[in-house]
């Protein structure tokens, strides 16, 4: 079987994924910051390394996936005093519905899902270090990080001295050293949550949790760190700084993370979601007219380093293409699945090129469409090759008889297709009234079609 290859961050290029202990594979990602609901980029992150992780397990004989949970920040501070409301009241509130919301999408939990709020006492021994170091220092109640300390600073990022500092999300306050220093713990007031420190009653610098939680949970080094894109800078930038110069090795980054990797943005119909234009979509709402499997598939059909535009073709070629999976699996009940092989395993070779899933799901479609010419003796191998790639990604873990309604809608493609092809000449000829018919007689049937660009689309409607 090919060896995994996945695109790191650090270096700028594709590499064949080396693990620090081949039997036991350690991957940290970034999770959501709880004070609202779970938005569509969220979904995506999660959906990605869930199917990397998928893809892992059954490469590796052991995984362990950490996925943390930000429940102290600033942001939520603010959301709890909108409402009124204690802090553990709105973080255990957007936890459970994260977790609900991700469930949908097939995403399975971490084997670790720590809280920032459970691992205070990590971060301040990691902080005492930092400044024992000489690479941290206390300024009026803060803590920050003096970036000219560590040499290696802005090699993930390729980040400049002066885009650094422009590209900050901290403050350039008059107490810091350097204007790209950046707060590893900060002072609260009394009406602030907060914890004792050597430093005064404070509360830890969002950068500082991740440090703390992923050498807690997982050991330094370990093999895989990821996250949205976003993240890059400043937040990975500064867990490198921070646990390289602390528990790990200034000298070598390598000695905190191996491989970084990073999913690409999701805009919503060609613009950046934000609260100004009101186009964030969120999973709670998604969910309500599509299936999870639609949403998950969708997030996959693109490459994840690539950039995602949500939109409603997304949506309906996602849907299109699992009816079709469906149905592939409702003709193939009978069939009893081979054990898997090497040409099973040369099915899914995209997933190990650097997690390739529109390759995989071309490798779909064109099982889909030479499933007619196959021939009896082919067919439990054929079946295995789908259940092993559906499996990894995520989709067709329903019944089929689930998915279409228990039985009640019938699908037979050819025939579907023999009427779409019968349309289209029909409004080649001008005859109208005929295609409507058409158009009536497919949705009798629940088969609802969309003309596009590139021709006629349909989907099952259930």
């Amino acid at each position: 079987m090919k060896n995994l290859k996945i695109f790191n961050t650090f270096s700028g290029k594709k590499e064949n994924f080396i693990p620090l202990d081949p039997n036991h594979i350690k991957i940290y990602a970034c999770g959501p910051t709880v004070y609202n609901y779970a938005h569509i980029g969220n979904a995506r992150m999660a959906v990605v390394f869930d199917t990397l992780v998928r893809v892992l397990r059954y490469t590796y004989p052991k995984v362990t996936y950490v996925s943390n949970i930000t429940d102290i920040d600033d942001k939520i501070i603010d959301a709890a005093n909108d409402l009124n409301v204690p802090i553990n009241e709105i973080t255990q509130k957007y936890t459970d519905i994260y977790n609900e919301d991700m469930s949908k999408l097939l995403v399975k939990a971490p084997d670790i899902q720590p809280k920032a709020t459970e691992y205070i006492s990590e971060m301040i021994e990691l902080i005492e270090d930092l400044i024992s170091k000489n690479h941290a220092y206390e300024k009026n109640g803060h803590v920050l990080f003096h970036v000219p300390s560590y040499e290696n600073y802005g090699k993930l990022s390729k980040r400049n001295r002066d885009e650094q500092i422009a590209g900050s999300r901290v403050e350039v306050a008059p107490f810091k050293k350097d204007p790209a220093d950046f707060v590893l713990w900060k002072p609260s007031n009394n009406e602030q949550p907060g914890w004792d420190s050597p430093w005064g009653y404070g509360r830890p610098g969002w950068h500082t949790e991740c440090s703390a939680m992923s050498e807690k949970t997982l050991g330094l080094p370990f093999d895989i760190h990821g996250g949205g894109r976003d993240l890059t800078f400043p937040h990975h930038e500064n867990e490198i700084a921070q646990s390289c110069c602390s528990s790990a090795d200034a000298s070598d980054p390598k000695s905190y993370v191996n491989y970084w990797m990073h999913n690409g943005f999701v805009t919503v119909n060609g613009e950046k979601m934000s609260k100004s234009l009101g186009n964030i979509s969120l999973v709670k709402d998604l969910a309500e007219d599509n299936h999870g499997e639609v949403i998950r598939l969708s997030l996959l059909s693109s490459h994840y380093r690539q950039a995602l535009d949500w939109n409603d073709k997304v949506i309906h070629q996602a849907k299109k293409l699992l009816d079709k999976l469906y149905k592939l699996l409702e003709d193939l009940k009978a069939v009893e699945s081979s054990e898997i092989n090497e040409s099973s395993q040369d099915f899914i070779v995209p997933l190990l090129d650097d997690l390739n899933t529109p390759g995989l799901l071309a490798n779909l479609n064109k099982m889909i469409n030479e499933f007619k010419t196959i021939s009896d003796k082919e067919l439990p191998e054929f079946k295995s090759k789908l259940l092993l790639a559906t499996d990894l990604i995520g989709i067709c873990q329903e019944d089929y008889l689930d998915w279409f309604d228990n039985g009640k809608v019938d699908i037979d493609t050819s025939k579907i297709d023999a009427l779409i092809l019968e349309r289209l000449n029909a409004k080649k000829n001008k005859d109208f009234d005929k295609a409507d018919a058409i158009r009536q007689q497919l949705l009798e049937m629940s088969i609802e079609i969309k003309d596009t660009e590139s021709g006629t689309d349909w989907t099952v409607k259930v």
